[in-house]
């Protein structure tokens, strides 16, 4: 794993590589995440096989039109975003590829309140966002505690220091009435 300062970032070769499929470790408004280009399948294999998970994994997404456009949405709640929040939401369409939500019809949606978001706004791309941790293991907020096993699969890493902070609150907005999953 490259360890990138995040006040030293080259803006251009972030955003390429966010394209390209590159698998990152990057700060967020809560905590550190572990992440890639929703739609490069093989970036999304290698994180679902280091999570061992089968969960569907939650996006950000680069801009709240997109959101719109995709899911089954109640704008007051996407109305706050950015912000520390996952909400999730019937698509209308598929717009991700099984990988990443495991064929259900729904996908958890954030936009973090952070500067990096601004690169994956950038790229113009979905935007894999899980805990960067095994399944069941602590949350990271510090980059340089990143296990070696999770390292391996990392291309590069953003360090902005540590972050101490809460996971995102998870509201399910699937039903008429919104049910909080995780405070």
């Amino acid at each position: 794993m490259k360890i990138i300062e995040f006040s030293k970032i080259r803006e251009r070769e972030i955003i390429n590589h966010i394209r390209k499929g590159s698998i990152f470790v990057y700060p967020t408004d809560t905590i550190y995440g572990l992440g890639c280009n929703a739609l490069d399948e093989s970036s999304v294999k290698k994180i679902r096989k280091l999570k061992k998970s089968d969960k569907p994994f939650s996006v950000i997404a680069y801009d709240k039109n997109w959101i719109y456009r995709n899911f089954d949405v109640k704008k007051h709640y996407i109305q706050r975003l950015p912000g520390p929040f996952t909400f999730i939401l019937k698509q209308k369409r598929t717009v991700v590829p099984y990988e990443v939500n495991l064929g259900v019809n729904t996908l958890g949606m954030r936009i973090p309140n952070h500067p990096f978001t601004k690169l994956i706004q950038k790229a113009r791309v979905p935007f894999i966002t899980t805990s960067v941790n095994k399944t069941g293991k602590d949350p990271i907020v510090n980059i340089k505690k990143v296990p070696r096993s999770i390292q391996k699969i990392v291309d590069i890493g953003i360090d902005d220091g540590i972050l101490e902070n809460n996971p995102s609150i998870i509201i399910d907005l699937t039903n008429k009435i919104a049910k909080i999953i995780r405070i």
